[in-house]
């Protein structure tokens, strides 16, 4: 893969993620203006997930067929003006509205953007290509929710509107700067589109990526009981404000990077993807518990940012395996990984939400178990040879 290339990927993800980051610290203050709470906070993520839960596969087929750079423009595009509507919302059935269609559209950026990766890297490359992946969305979490609280001090609705432009300014750079990564002698020659077919994933199940697109619904399913809890977890507990939450979601946001950006790819290729998966699954378990020690800001950003270290590199983990078992187009391979993923936040933020309404503790307790059993499936489905990575499967 060219430098270059990568690093306008980079760059336009960065961007992209900005426009997610930057609602982050002000999205419950946000809902309680409308009378919300924790469940309604998780409805409105699962909300934004079950449209990428069915419109992911369909991305997946489409940037096979035309190719990955129209559909990631088409996706920078659709984030901003569900952004816009968000921020013009006066009631919850409004901001449901939005969300809905900002997870129609904004699910093509993800899923377009690994394809994007695995045609342009080998496999010894390609873990490290999806860890830069990570490490953009990292980057993205550092400074958006500090630009979202900033913000949001004028005006609560205002960071919604910078999260648009700056969506707007990752499609300005796709389409210039970007080039198309996927031939046109190797584009599939029919699309067909459809939904995520229910019946063919389960069958996934049963095949060389059944565990992983288990273990990508699991993380993701654990990850909500922090990412969609915690801005209302620190504004119950510590009664934080929009500025105070961003500054912690930076803090883990520079973790994030670090993990991915820099060791993602070393670790991968040193030890092999299905290493790092079950030490990232066995170190999250004690990353969940640990959270809930923090009893003061410097507590609270040092055991969050020892949460997000412990897990960071599972995501790309998951993703380079399944890209290297993949039979047929990366696109499809990579819509179905994010479906299963998406799968997670539909179900997982609900629970969420609703334990925290309960008690605090119940979303951090919640997603320790969940990577546990995790970890110990893994040890019976994963097999890997100390300093070696394992070969693409010939299914």
């Amino acid at each position: 893969m060219k430098n270059r290339n990568l690093v306008i990927l980079f760059f336009t993800m960065v961007v992209v993620m900005l426009s997610f980051g930057i609602i982050i610290p002000i999205l419950p203050f946000y809902i309680e203006s409308f009378g919300g709470g924790g469940l309604e906070m998780g409805w409105l993520m699962a909300i934004f997930s079950l449209m990428q839960f069915f419109f992911s596969p369909i991305w997946g087929a489409v940037s096979d067929r035309f190719g990955r750079k129209p559909v990631l423009i088409l996706g920078a595009f659709g984030n901003a003006f569900a952004l816009i509507i968000m921020g013009l919302a006066t009631d919850l059935p409004t901001l449901y509205v939005a969300r809905a269609l900002g997870g129609i559209l904004s699910s093509a950026t993800l899923p377009t953007a690994m394809a994007f990766i695995s045609d342009s890297t080998d496999e010894k490359q390609r873990g490290g290509g999806m860890g830069i992946i990570g490490a953009a969305m990292g980057l993205g979490m550092i400074l958006g929710p500090g630009i979202g609280g900033a913000t949001a001090g004028s005006a609560i609705y205002i960071p919604f509107f910078v999260g648009a432009g700056l969506s707007l300014v990752a499609m300005v750079l796709t389409w210039l700067f970007l080039p198309e990564s996927l031939p046109l002698e190797q584009r599939q020659t029919t699309l067909k589109l459809q939904g995520p077919q229910l019946g063919s994933m389960w069958q996934a199940l049963f095949g060389p990526l059944g565990f992983l697109l288990v273990l990508a619904f699991l993380n993701n399913f654990a990850l909500t009981n922090f990412e969609g809890i915690f801005g209302f977890y620190a504004q119950r507990r510590f009664n934080y404000d929009p500025a105070t939450i961003g500054m912690i979601m930076t803090v883990v946001g520079i973790s994030s990077t670090i993990a991915q950006g820099l060791l993602t790819g070393p670790a991968t290729r040193r030890f092999g993807d299905e290493a790092v998966i079950k030490a990232s699954l066995i170190a999250s378990v004690g990353g969940f518990l640990i959270m809930l020690t923090g009893n003061n800001l410097p507590t609270v950003m040092l055991t969050t940012s020892l949460f997000i270290f412990s897990n960071a590199m599972l995501r790309p983990g998951v993703s380079s395996l399944i890209s290297k078992r993949a039979s047929g187009g990366q696109g499809m391979a990579m819509g179905l990984n994010n479906a299963y993923m998406s799968l997670g936040r539909i179900i997982g933020p609900v629970w969420a939400g609703t334990a925290l309404d309960i008690n605090l503790s119940y979303p951090f307790i919640t997603g320790a178990i969940i990577m546990l059993v995790s970890f110990i499936a893994s040890l019976y489905y994963l097999s890997n040879r100390p300093g070696t990575a394992e070969p693409a499967s010939t299914d």
